[in-house]
């Protein structure tokens, strides 16, 4: 979708799911932070319902200038992976994960550009080729504490790899960014890298090699009240990443802020 420099770029973000209850219907619902955070950056937000039809996704795709895929309380199915199910896995309703994994596919397809954020960027990393941990306490040796079972608060380090998007994003110094999960990434899908990781080891951000395709995954959530200052870069990046796929005039991009 090309566009104008002054036009502002509309971007998907999918919601979450709930299934039909005995005494309650169907319910679908989205995390105020993700569409407040892309209209800040200075995106329109454009919230995407679970379709049933890849037919109407692609025309909603054609429409739309990137997509934030939207993290989860609860997890992906271990067993879609051929994995036995963790005694801690919450798997996500069936609907949403089968309709989060047609909009990753054909967004990856289109080369769209994309911001995966939690669970969002796990499964943008499935999609694409890779793996995960199931459950890091257990997979990962001697591993932090990447979530707080009482507390939303928990916070460590990232390690950036320098030359990255995500140093790019956040520059030189010391970046503390928030934790509330217990799968996480483990193998790196080929199309990607890893930009930045917690001092255990475990990846925390990947993006695409092709420079030209702005393509992001973060585990940590930069839409979230926890969420630092410095955090809204990444959606700002992302924007200006959509705008510069889409633009028919080149966008300048800013001077990068400093922590």
């Amino acid at each position: 979708m090309s566009q104008s420099r002054n036009t502002k770029p509309l971007i998907g973000i999918n919601g979450d799911f709930r299934p039909t209850r005995t005494d309650q219907p169907a319910l679908s619902w989205f995390n105020t932070g993700y569409y407040d955070s892309v209209t800040a950056a200075g995106g329109l937000p454009v919230l995407i319902s679970p379709l049933a039809s890849d037919e109407d996704l692609e025309q909603l795709l054609g429409m739309l200038d990137g997509v934030v895929l939207a993290g989860c309380a609860q997890d992906l199915d271990p067993m879609r992976l051929g994995m036995d199910r963790h005694p801690t896995t919450r798997p996500m309703p069936t609907r949403r994960e089968d309709f989060d994994r047609r909009l990753c596919r054909l967004a990856v397809e289109r080369r769209m550009p994309i911001l995966g954020i939690g669970l969002g960027a796990q499964l943008l990393n499935i999609v694409c080729g890779g793996t995960i941990y199931q459950h890091i306490t257990e997979d990962v040796p001697k591993s932090l504490h990447h979530r707080d079972p009482v507390e939303n608060c928990l916070r460590h380090i990232l390690e950036i790899v320098p030359g990255t998007r995500v140093d790019t994003i956040y520059g030189p110094g010391e970046i503390r960014v928030n934790s509330q999960h217990h799968q996480a990434v483990d193998q790196v899908a080929s199309p990607f890298i890893v930009s930045a990781r917690s001092p255990d080891g475990v990846v925390e951000a990947f993006e695409a090699k092709d420079e030209n395709w702005f393509c992001l995954g973060v585990q940590w959530h930069p839409e979230n009240e926890s969420a630092s200052a410095l955090d809204m870069q990444v959606f700002e990046q992302f924007i200006l990443g959509a705008k510069r796929a889409t633009a028919t005039e080149p966008v300048i991009l800013p001077m990068r802020k400093s922590a």
